[in-house]
């Protein structure tokens, strides 16, 4: 006889301490669970108070109000007749916990503390809460009187446990516990628990999305059962986008899952199984636990079914998952952050310094590429994304029809001339910008840069000159930086006050364009236009963005990008050679971008120093670089590392993309005060090559 259940799970764009918005989204997503038959709900990791909370969550405050929010979960109908699992931080015997909280019909059935903590990277858990150390131990928690008062119970189970309903058995991970080699889903899937439910802020990272569906396929391949996954979404306050994903599987394969990209604040994913089908899977598959130390899951009992009698419901199939390409990832997951950021800072659009390369096109195409999935949006029926849209605009009756009219009303860019610039840079700025439809401007700098220069002059008696015109090296710099500074400047005024010249309300977010390889090597000016509000390429290669123009080309229609890719990246900072550029960025570095993007993924994650990179690069670059090359691009690499890393303090935030981004903030923490001269680490490397000539000779 088949037991068929329906169970529901979610993502859901949280926002951290927006507790009453994080409420509303909560509840919505228990009535559409109800309303497509489901009887238990899923929810993302953290969601009454939202995950990213930082150091809010050593405020009792934070604590308080996600009580309160929980409270008035319990008393709503909607969550009637329905097992709801939500998450929010508790403190226990003084002690914080970052937990579950499963109720039905306004009792509390169980909290369940997590017990793996994600603290590497961009997670520092365990800087605000502890990991439950109680393998299948439980106590009694003490509810706060205003849930006393909802619920009538004075205590409710806390620990390690899983929920025994009438015809099948729940137990829950949380995020990192999938991830790792000790997942619990182990022991309580031989234990007879048949549903495992993981609930996760796990953000969108460049080619990772794959190991996330991995997991929970290999997670019910090995060990049969039904896997329940829930994600937050969006932008929470921080550099993350949570990407959603949100997924049922049952004995090793994806059944059901939602979207990784979408402005949907609240989306639901359901599925019907048939227990039966575990059963049969575990009963071929599984062997009992021999272990004599093996220690049942303490089990708490619910009066209360999942499954219903509905025989001829259908239950549903494997699919395929259709993952998304490199250069969709880049047009899709920058755009849903952007949208968020721009919907919820209260302002009325973003600004571009357009340069006609491709750094500055990427950002651009970004935002082209968010006022698509807002008309999308909104021509789907989301009102949501069109009440946002309107208060952007300042218009309750406006109605966006296509991109390029969307792009013109919330997006401007300029290109900032001075006597460097070439005419090739600026005619592709004007280009990509009429293909976009973003108000576009020409703003001249030179009778600001001749300004500061007079200033310098009037005091010091003194005037630089550029190395083309006889200048120093220390002259040659300084002339390139006030240019790129004063572009700063400008680039804050015309966005604090373009709109204002118009007649239009509200200012202008600063986007920046600075990619990953350019932070990691110090490449840019310090407080010129890549100190911006935010960055939505920060977190991406030069390689990787190429790629994504190249996407745009033919997604988007912009064949202006063909001419942008076709030119050789250049600051334009230094005077033209007839007419022609006469610097380029790799010129400038002393390394290709190319280079550059493996010797970032080798010093972040392959976490190596400049002699174990050496060590590597000479048989991976040994068919065009000899040893002594090798070292002097490794030395090289590591001097500008050093030299520059003070910049990644004053970087712009930037959205997080790659797993090598050197993203001072919180994910690649180092000394900005290096001895640059690393003096032990290039002996050593100049032993190692010493001995390979000498076994060469």
């Amino acid at each position: 006889m088949g037991r068929k259940v329906t169970l529901a799970t979610c993502s859901l764009n949280q926002w951290a301490l927006d507790f009453d918005g994080n409420f509303e989204r909560i509840l919505k997503s228990i009535d559409v669970s109800k309303s497509r038959g489901a009887k238990y709900r899923l929810g993302p990791e953290l969601e009454i108070c939202g995950y990213g909370c930082g150091d809010h969550f050593y405020e009792s405050d934070t604590l308080l109000h996600s009580f309160q929010v929980l409270k008035k979960l319990l008393e709503s109908p909607s969550t009637q007749d329905i097992i709801c699992d939500v998450g929010m931080p508790i403190m226990h015997h003084n002690v914080r916990y970052n937990c579950r909280v499963l109720f039905l019909n306004r009792k509390i059935l169980l909290i369940r503390p997590k017990m793996m903590m994600a603290n590497h990277g961009n997670y520092r858990e365990l800087r605000w809460f502890s990991p439950w150390k109680k393998l299948r131990q439980v106590e009694e928690y003490f509810l706060p009187r205003m849930l006393q008062e909802v619920t009538g119970q004075d205590t409710v189970p806390f620990g390690d446990c899983v929920l025994s309903t009438k015809d099948t058995c729940i137990g829950s991970e949380i995020c990192a516990e999938l991830w790792s080699p000790r997942s619990p889903h182990v022991d309580m899937s031989l234990d007879g628990v048949e549903i495992i439910t993981n609930s996760s802020a796990s953000h969108h990272e460049l080619r990772k999305a794959d190991a996330r569906v991995n997991l929970i396929m290999s997670a019910t391949h090995k060990c049969g059962g039904i896997y329940l996954y829930a994600n937050q979404k969006g932008c929470d306050g921080d550099r993350l986008y949570y990407d959603g994903c949100a997924m049922l599987a049952v004995n090793g394969d994806i059944v059901a899952r939602g979207a990784q990209f979408s402005l949907d604040d609240v989306e639901v994913v359901t599925a019907t199984f048939d227990l039966e089908d575990v059963r049969s899977y575990r009963g071929e598959t599984c062997q009992p636990h021999l272990d004599l130390d093996f220690k049942p899951c303490h089990r708490v009992k619910v009066d209360f079914s999942l499954s219903g009698d509905g025989v001829g419901l259908p239950t549903h199939q494997p699919i395929t998952w259709q993952f998304h390409t490199l250069e969709e990832e880049i047009s899709l997951g920058p755009a849903c952050w952007l949208w968020d950021y721009l919907r919820r800072s209260g302002q009325a659009g973003f600004l571009v310094p357009l340069s006609g390369g491709v750094d500055s096109s990427s950002t651009a195409c970004i935002v082209y590429s968010m006022c698509v999935l807002v008309c999308r949006a909104v021509q789907d029926g989301n009102n949501q994304v069109l009440e946002d849209v309107r208060r952007v605009v300042c218009d309750p009756s406006y109605r966006p029809q296509e991109p390029r009219e969307l792009c013109g009303r919330v997006f401007t860019t300029c290109y900032m001339d001075s006597e460097n610039s070439s005419e090739d840079t600026h005619n592709r700025a004007k280009e990509l910008a009429n293909q976009i439809g973003s108000t576009h401007m020409t703003i001249n700098i030179e009778l600001a840069v001749k300004g500061m220069l007079g200033i310098f002059s009037l005091v010091t008696g003194k005037l630089p000159s550029f190395r083309a015109n006889g200048g120093s090296d220390r002259e040659n710099l300084a002339l390139q930086n006030i240019q790129a500074r004063i572009r700063m400047v400008l680039a804050y005024l015309f966005a604090q006050l373009s709109l204002w010249a118009q007649g239009r309300p509200g200012g202008l977010l600063v986007l920046g364009s600075a990619n990953v390889d350019e932070s990691l090597t110090g490449y840019f000016t310090k407080y010129d236009c890549s100190s911006a509000d935010i960055n939505p390429i920060g977190g991406i290669s030069k390689t990787d963005l190429k790629s994504f123009l190249h996407y745009c080309v033919d997604h988007f229609q912009l064949h202006s990008l063909r001419g942008i890719l076709a030119a050789p990246p250049t600051a334009e900072l230094e005077p033209l050679m007839e007419g022609q550029v006469s610097q380029t960025d790799e010129t400038d570095m002393g390394m290709t971008y190319a280079e550059l993007s493996v010797m970032g993924r080798l010093r972040k994650i392959s976490k190596c120093g400049p002699y174990s990179m050496f060590c590597k690069l000479i048989h991976t670059w040994r068919e065009t670089l000899s040893p002594t090359q090798v070292a002097v691009t490794v030395k090289h690499f590591f001097r500008r590392y050093s030299v520059n890393r003070h910049k990644m303090t004053t970087i712009t935030p930037s959205y997080h993309a790659e797993s090598y981004s050197p993203d001072d903030n919180r994910f690649d923490l180092r000394p900005f005060l290096y001895n640059t001269r690393w003096s032990l680490q290039f002996r050593c490397i100049d032993d190692e090559v010493s001995k390979m000539e000498e076994g060469d000779a």
